[in-house]
């Protein structure tokens, strides 16, 4: 039986609402970690959904922009396609482009997957960066501060997509993956790896992600076909942080009809 989990859903009414939102949750999840730990390691993902959020972090005029203690922030990424960083469909780009270079992080804070290599070598390379970054020992796994994922349409989180060799591995960190419905190989955090983190959080927006939500967070239990059910954070404790149309098919608590469409709301559920 899949471990039980408390999950939150904060909803807002618009993609720019949930980026506005998702920023602050990102800088408050990173100062409490510095304030406990003195460092905060997050592992990002890609695509387009986290572009806002990251655009408005890097925004110095916005209030976000001097919560985060980016001096203290160690960035990762829980999946990375098998590109060059320079190539138009590496996340660590976008993550480049729409942050990186316009926030005060030195270049050893940054901890990029290289997509450019073998895939099994850039796998084994990661993770020995991850373990020399965690100061891990042993059978050891890293707990990162904050894990944010993103949700496909398929129910695929990270690079675990349905029916992979992935889905299947238990001792190691980060693994090579063949995905054979996208004809690529891809380099993905393992999913005991990600059940680790702290804070573990699925960023989700869009009509089109609606029927996807419902069916990983409300429907049977079947990770081979929906690897995201897989995500249960050995805190008990899971965030998804939406906005209204992906949230549509999530019931709504008591009162919020009454508030209106254009209203946020937050609500959990036992998984």
């Amino acid at each position: 039986m899949p471990r039980p989990v408390s999950v939150t859903y904060r909803v807002w009414p618009t993609t720019d609402d949930l980026a506005a939102a998702a920023a602050e949750f990102f800088a408050s999840v990173v100062s409490a970690a510095v304030r406990v730990r003195g460092v905060a390691r997050v592992a990002l993902s890609g695509g387009t959904t986290p572009k806002r959020m990251f655009a408005l972090l890097a925004d110095r005029n916005a209030p976000t922009f001097t919560q985060v203690p980016w001096e203290r922030l160690q960035i990762f990424w829980v999946d990375e396609r098998c590109v060059p960083p320079t190539d138009a469909e590496s996340n660590y780009r976008m993550t480049e482009e729409a942050m990186l270079e316009h926030v005060p992080v030195a270049a050893a804070q940054v901890h990029r997957m290289e997509g450019e290599l073998d895939p099994e070598v850039a796998a084994a390379r990661y993770e020995a960066a991850i373990r020399a970054a965690f100061r891990l020992e042993g059978a050891q796994t890293p707990a990162f501060d904050l894990v944010l994922l993103g949700l496909g349409e398929d129910g695929h989180t990270a690079s675990l997509f349905s029916h992979t060799e992935a889905l299947h591995e238990m001792g190691r960190i980060v693994v090579a993956n063949h995905v054979l419905q996208k004809e690529t190989w891809r380099i993905t955090l393992t999913w005991p790896v990600i059940q680790q983190g702290r804070e573990v959080a699925f960023l989700i927006e869009g009509a089109a992600k609606a029927q996807v939500v419902q069916d990983v967070f409300l429907g049977a239990y079947d990770p081979e076909a929906k690897p995201a059910q897989m995500v249960r954070p050995a805190s008990g404790r899971l965030t998804l942080l939406l906005d209204a149309a992906a949230a549509e098919k999530l019931p709504r608590p008591a009162g919020s009809e009454a508030a209106g469409t254009g209203s946020s709301y937050v609500a959990t559920l036992e998984i």
